[in-house]
Formats: C-alpha cells, sequence, structure tokens
C-alpha cells in the first residue's frame, strides 16, 4: 500500500460517502471500502482500469472526469478525492470546481514539482527529472500542467478556496506529493 493512501484515509471520516475521481485500477478504492467506508464509488476514463475496479468487486464507472463529473448532483460526497491526476487534465480549473460542486469537501493530492531533487536535477543536468512520483520522460508524460504545492496554494488562495489541510511551507522544498484537504 502506498504512503499515500494512508494519509488520505486519515482525512476521510469512518461512513463516508466517497467518489475516487479517476481511480485508476481502484488499489484506493479498495483500501478505503476495507478500511473506512464501504459507500464508495469510483469514475475512471480506462475501460481497462474499469474491468480491474469491477473484478475486485468495487462500484466504478467509466467516464471522463473532464465531461462526466457533470452527472452528479450537487454535494453528493462527503469527500471527492483527485490522487496525482490534476496535473494530466486539459482544464484542471474546470475539474476542480466539479469536485468542489460534487462534494462537501475534495482529496487533492499532486506530484510536487517544487520538490528539492526535482529541482536539482533541472538544475544540474538541464534535463526532466524522472522520479518515483514523475516516472516518465519529457515526451511520454501524461503531465500537461507541471506544478508545485506553492503553486496550488496560490491557485486556491486567489480563488477563495479554503484550504483545511495540506503539507505547505518547507514541504514545498522537501515534500515529493502535496497533499491537500479543500472545500468552498
Amino acid at each position: 500500500m502506498k504512503k499515500e493512501f494512508n494519509i488520505i484515509a486519515k482525512l476521510i471520516g469512518s461512513e463516508s460517502k466517497v467518489l475516487d475521481v479517476g481511480c485508476g485500477d481502484g488499489e484506493l478504492m479498495e483500501y478505503i471500502y476495507k478500511n473506512i467506508t464501504k459507500d464508495i464509488r469510483g469514475i475512471e476514463i480506462s475501460k481497462k482500469n474499469v474491468q480491474k475496479c469491477i473484478e475486485k468487486g468495487l462500484t466504478v464507472i467509466e467516464g471522463d472526469a473532464e465531461k462526466d463529473l457533470k452527472q452528479f448532483p450537487d454535494r453528493s460526497f462527503d469527500y471527492v478525492i483527485l490522487s496525482q491526476t490534476l496535473q494530466a487534465f486539459l482544464d484542471p480549473e474546470n475539474v476542480i470546481n466539479e469536485l468542489l460542486r460534487v462534494g462537501k469537501k475534495a482529496i487533492v493530492t499532486i506530484p510536487n514539482f517544487g520538490f528539492w531533487k526535482v529541482r536539482l536535477h533541472l538544475l544540474f543536468k538541464g534535463t526532466m527529472p524522472i522520479t518515483k512520483n514523475l516516472p516518465n520522460e519529457w515526451y511520454n508524460t501524461p503531465n500537461l500542467h507541471m506544478c508545485s504545492i506553492k503553486d496550488f496554494e496560490n491557485y486556491c488562495n486567489k480563488r477563495d478556496i479554503k484550504i483545511n489541510s495540506s503539507n505547505l511551507g518547507y514541504k514545498n522544498l522537501f515534500s515529493e506529493l502535496g497533499i491537500f484537504t479543500i472545500e468552498k
């Protein structure tokens, strides 16, 4: 199990209603289902991953979060999770707005492009770094919008989005991953 999952699970109240957006193969959903709440479902764009979720007995629909979150009623979930997916959307601002509309709270995790190892690699080698959280080359990465923990904090502040928990401050330099609980 990923350390990130443990942190996310601690942010979710027991018996909460949860939506995992971009749930992948259902690894996080399965962990939450077994440990926190049975009331969890997912939305995933990949047919292959949807099938893996179904094989695990998870409730998931095939859909594109940039278009299909509109089908969910306002505030229909206690928590909406977006784990390391925001940077891959064409319109991340729309996705954040939809997360905050559909969920009472959203848990967003992002790979931190401000992490010191990423900075040093770029500074000394002059190439885009490859790390555990950023495993692709520049030409085959799904990441369209690189941001740091500080960038995300600034984004939220400019739009009056409340950050309830995060790893800010020096974490922009020392954390590979930003983990935020946000709400309107």
